[in-house]
Protein backbone atom coordinates (compact mmCIF):
# COMPACT_ATOMS: atom_id res chain seq x y z
CA UNK A 1 0.00 0.00 0.00
CA UNK A 2 2.80 2.02 1.21
CA UNK A 3 4.54 1.74 -2.30
CA UNK A 4 1.13 2.70 -4.40
CA UNK A 5 0.88 5.76 -2.22
CA UNK A 6 4.56 6.86 -2.85
CA UNK A 7 3.27 8.02 -6.59
CA UNK A 8 0.86 10.81 -5.70
CA UNK A 9 2.44 11.99 -2.50
CA UNK A 10 5.59 12.53 -4.57
CA UNK A 11 3.13 14.33 -7.13
CA UNK A 12 2.06 16.18 -4.39
CA UNK A 13 5.13 17.38 -2.61
CA UNK A 14 7.41 17.50 -5.83
CA UNK A 15 4.31 20.35 -7.48
CA UNK A 16 5.00 21.82 -4.08
CA UNK A 17 8.71 21.76 -4.49
CA UNK A 18 8.62 23.28 -8.30
CA UNK A 19 6.31 26.18 -7.29
CA UNK A 20 7.90 27.10 -4.09
CA UNK A 21 11.53 27.25 -6.56
CA UNK A 22 9.53 29.55 -9.09
CA UNK A 23 7.63 32.22 -6.33
CA UNK A 24 10.83 32.41 -4.14
CA UNK A 25 13.13 32.86 -6.88
CA UNK A 26 10.99 36.51 -7.73
CA UNK A 27 11.07 36.86 -4.57
CA UNK A 28 14.67 36.86 -3.88
CA UNK A 29 15.16 38.81 -6.78
CA UNK A 30 13.06 41.69 -5.82
CA UNK A 31 14.74 41.32 -1.64
CA UNK A 32 18.30 41.40 -2.58
CA UNK A 33 17.70 44.12 -5.85
CA UNK A 34 14.92 45.77 -3.66
CA UNK A 35 16.02 45.79 0.00
CA UNK A 36 19.90 44.39 0.16
CA UNK A 37 21.57 41.11 1.65
CA UNK A 38 19.76 41.06 4.63
CA UNK A 39 16.22 41.01 3.49
CA UNK A 40 17.40 38.24 1.07
CA UNK A 41 19.04 35.99 3.08
CA UNK A 42 15.53 35.77 5.45
CA UNK A 43 13.65 35.20 1.96
CA UNK A 44 16.42 32.20 1.34
CA UNK A 45 15.30 31.18 5.29
CA UNK A 46 11.91 31.28 4.32
CA UNK A 47 11.83 29.34 1.16
CA UNK A 48 14.05 26.42 2.89
CA UNK A 49 11.65 26.50 5.59
CA UNK A 50 8.79 25.61 3.19
CA UNK A 51 11.00 23.00 0.96
CA UNK A 52 11.91 21.71 4.61
CA UNK A 53 8.38 21.05 5.89
CA UNK A 54 6.79 20.51 2.62
CA UNK A 55 8.33 16.81 2.86
CA UNK A 56 5.42 16.30 5.59
CA UNK A 57 3.10 16.06 2.22
CA UNK A 58 4.52 12.40 1.94
CA UNK A 59 3.86 11.65 5.30
CA UNK A 60 7.72 11.03 6.11
CA UNK A 61 8.46 12.34 9.23
CA UNK A 62 11.73 14.91 9.99
CA UNK A 63 13.83 15.12 12.75
CA UNK A 64 15.98 18.52 12.99
CA UNK A 65 18.59 17.99 16.33
CA UNK A 66 21.10 19.80 17.80
CA UNK A 67 23.33 18.22 20.45
CA UNK A 68 25.98 21.00 20.68
CA UNK A 69 26.07 24.40 21.80
CA UNK A 70 27.30 26.73 19.07
CA UNK A 71 29.32 29.56 19.72
CA UNK A 72 28.65 32.82 18.54
CA UNK A 73 31.12 35.17 16.92
CA UNK A 74 33.33 32.43 16.13
CA UNK A 75 33.63 31.06 12.18
CA UNK A 76 31.90 27.61 11.89
CA UNK A 77 32.85 25.18 9.41
CA UNK A 78 30.08 22.95 8.67
CA UNK A 79 30.64 19.48 7.45
CA UNK A 80 28.29 16.69 6.87
CA UNK A 81 27.67 13.35 4.69
CA UNK A 82 26.41 13.78 1.93
CA UNK A 83 23.05 11.19 0.64
CA UNK A 84 21.15 13.64 -1.53
CA UNK A 85 19.86 16.74 -3.24
CA UNK A 86 16.96 16.75 -0.22
CA UNK A 87 19.64 17.48 2.33
CA UNK A 88 20.33 21.05 1.42
CA UNK A 89 16.88 22.93 2.35
CA UNK A 90 17.11 21.07 5.52
CA UNK A 91 20.20 22.38 6.40
CA UNK A 92 19.77 26.06 5.33
CA UNK A 93 16.77 26.00 7.58
CA UNK A 94 18.06 24.28 10.67
CA UNK A 95 21.53 26.76 10.45
CA UNK A 96 20.04 29.54 9.51
CA UNK A 97 21.55 31.78 12.66
CA UNK A 98 24.88 31.01 11.28
CA UNK A 99 24.55 32.65 7.63
CA UNK A 100 25.93 29.22 5.92
CA UNK A 101 27.43 29.56 2.72
CA UNK A 102 28.13 26.06 0.84
CA UNK A 103 31.03 24.66 -1.33
CA UNK A 104 28.91 24.16 -4.55
CA UNK A 105 29.52 23.10 -8.22
CA UNK A 106 29.66 25.33 -10.58
CA UNK A 107 26.93 23.72 -12.86
CA UNK A 108 24.52 24.46 -9.63
CA UNK A 109 24.76 28.52 -10.00
CA UNK A 110 22.74 27.98 -13.65
CA UNK A 111 19.40 26.88 -14.55
CA UNK A 112 17.65 26.16 -10.99
CA UNK A 113 15.01 28.69 -10.05
CA UNK A 114 15.78 29.93 -6.73
CA UNK A 115 18.63 27.51 -6.18
CA UNK A 116 21.27 28.89 -8.51
CA UNK A 117 20.11 33.01 -8.35
CA UNK A 118 20.93 31.89 -3.96
CA UNK A 119 24.41 30.51 -4.95
CA UNK A 120 25.54 33.15 -7.10
CA UNK A 121 24.27 35.94 -4.26
CA UNK A 122 25.39 34.12 -1.26
CA UNK A 123 29.03 33.81 -1.79
CA UNK A 124 28.96 30.31 -2.03
CA UNK A 125 31.89 28.86 -3.22
CA UNK A 126 31.23 27.39 -7.09
CA UNK A 127 33.56 25.29 -7.73
CA UNK A 128 34.84 23.63 -11.20
CA UNK A 129 35.43 20.27 -10.44
CA UNK A 130 37.65 19.52 -13.56
CA UNK A 131 39.87 22.74 -12.33
CA UNK A 132 41.21 22.46 -9.35
CA UNK A 133 43.12 25.91 -9.65
CA UNK A 134 39.54 27.60 -9.63
CA UNK A 135 38.35 25.26 -6.91
CA UNK A 136 41.19 26.10 -4.59
CA UNK A 137 40.68 29.85 -5.01
CA UNK A 138 37.32 29.77 -4.66
CA UNK A 139 37.07 27.89 -1.31
CA UNK A 140 40.16 30.17 -0.07
CA UNK A 141 37.90 32.96 -1.34
CA UNK A 142 35.24 31.52 0.84
CA UNK A 143 37.07 31.12 3.80
CA UNK A 144 38.32 34.22 4.12
CA UNK A 145 34.60 35.64 3.72
CA UNK A 146 33.64 33.78 6.82
CA UNK A 147 36.67 34.37 8.93
CA UNK A 148 35.78 38.39 8.53
CA UNK A 149 32.34 37.98 9.14
CA UNK A 150 32.41 35.09 11.72
CA UNK A 151 29.93 33.12 9.48
CA UNK A 152 30.27 30.29 8.21
CA UNK A 153 30.33 27.29 5.80
CA UNK A 154 28.77 23.78 4.93
CA UNK A 155 31.24 21.50 3.11
CA UNK A 156 30.56 17.78 1.98
CA UNK A 157 33.80 16.36 2.35
CA UNK A 158 32.62 13.13 0.41
CA UNK A 159 32.71 14.94 -2.48
CA UNK A 160 29.69 13.61 -4.11
CA UNK A 161 26.43 12.03 -2.83
CA UNK A 162 26.23 8.55 -1.45
CA UNK A 163 22.32 7.28 -1.54
CA UNK A 164 23.48 3.99 0.18
CA UNK A 165 23.95 6.05 3.59
CA UNK A 166 27.51 4.15 3.32
CA UNK A 167 29.86 7.67 3.52
CA UNK A 168 32.92 7.57 1.45
CA UNK A 169 36.16 8.77 3.16
CA UNK A 170 36.23 12.03 3.54
CA UNK A 171 38.72 14.25 1.44
CA UNK A 172 40.56 16.79 3.54
CA UNK A 173 41.44 19.38 0.86
CA UNK A 174 38.29 21.45 1.09
CA UNK A 175 38.09 21.67 4.66
CA UNK A 176 42.37 22.81 4.84
CA UNK A 177 41.92 25.12 2.22
CA UNK A 178 38.85 26.51 4.43
CA UNK A 179 41.16 26.37 7.95
CA UNK A 180 43.82 28.02 6.39
CA UNK A 181 41.90 30.85 5.44
CA UNK A 182 40.14 30.69 8.39
CA UNK A 183 42.48 29.35 11.20
CA UNK A 184 40.38 30.63 13.91
CA UNK A 185 37.03 28.61 12.91
CA UNK A 186 35.52 25.50 15.03
CA UNK A 187 34.92 21.97 13.12
CA UNK A 188 31.26 20.97 13.62
CA UNK A 189 29.81 17.74 11.90
CA UNK A 190 26.80 17.14 10.89
CA UNK A 191 25.11 13.63 10.76
CA UNK A 192 21.84 13.87 7.52
CA UNK A 193 19.85 9.66 7.65
CA UNK A 194 17.41 8.44 5.51
CA UNK A 195 17.15 11.50 2.54
CA UNK A 196 19.14 9.15 0.37
CA UNK A 197 16.60 6.35 1.09
CA UNK A 198 13.62 9.16 0.47
CA UNK A 199 14.94 8.94 -2.94
CA UNK A 200 16.29 5.87 -4.11
CA UNK A 201 15.39 5.93 -8.27
CA UNK A 202 16.41 9.75 -8.18
CA UNK A 203 13.48 12.79 -8.27
CA UNK A 204 10.66 10.09 -8.67
CA UNK A 205 8.96 8.15 -6.63
CA UNK A 206 9.87 9.16 -3.68
CA UNK A 207 9.57 7.13 -1.03
CA UNK A 208 6.88 8.09 1.76
CA UNK A 209 6.45 7.21 5.31
CA UNK A 210 10.56 7.78 5.69
CA UNK A 211 12.36 8.83 8.57
CA UNK A 212 14.82 11.98 7.45
CA UNK A 213 16.90 13.44 9.95
CA UNK A 214 19.69 16.11 10.75
CA UNK A 215 21.67 16.01 13.77
CA UNK A 216 24.17 18.54 14.24
CA UNK A 217 26.94 17.26 16.97
CA UNK A 218 29.72 18.30 18.93
CA UNK A 219 32.40 20.56 16.95
CA UNK A 220 35.83 19.71 17.61
CA UNK A 221 38.80 22.22 18.14
CA UNK A 222 41.63 21.97 14.92
CA UNK A 223 44.21 23.60 16.69
CA UNK A 224 47.39 21.94 16.16
CA UNK A 225 45.83 18.89 14.78
CA UNK A 226 46.08 17.29 10.88
CA UNK A 227 42.88 17.99 9.43
CA UNK A 228 43.02 14.02 8.12
CA UNK A 229 42.80 13.79 11.90
CA UNK A 230 40.03 16.44 12.47
CA UNK A 231 38.24 14.57 9.68
CA UNK A 232 38.36 11.17 10.73
CA UNK A 233 36.85 12.29 13.98
CA UNK A 234 34.19 14.09 12.58
CA UNK A 235 33.70 11.03 9.77
CA UNK A 236 33.75 8.72 12.63
CA UNK A 237 31.11 10.93 15.15
CA UNK A 238 28.46 10.93 11.71
CA UNK A 239 28.78 7.32 11.26
CA UNK A 240 27.66 6.58 14.94
CA UNK A 241 25.24 8.47 15.29
CA UNK A 242 23.25 7.31 12.10
CA UNK A 243 24.42 4.00 11.96
CA UNK A 244 26.10 2.71 9.23
CA UNK A 245 29.16 0.27 9.01
CA UNK A 246 32.26 1.64 7.22
CA UNK A 247 32.68 1.67 3.69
Amino acid sequence: MKKILDYPLSIIYLIHFGLTLLVFHVIQVIAYNVFGKKVHKVAVDILNFFLTFGIYLTYSRISLVNHTVIPDNRTIIFVANHQSTFDIPALIWLLRKYHPRFVSKIELSKGVPSISYNLRKSGAALINRKDSKQAVMEISRLGKLIFEEKSSAIIFPEGTRTASGIMKPFIAGGVATLLKRAPDALVVPIAIAGTGAFNPKGIFPLKSFSDLSWTVLPGIEPAGRKVEDILEEAQEAIRSSIGTPRA
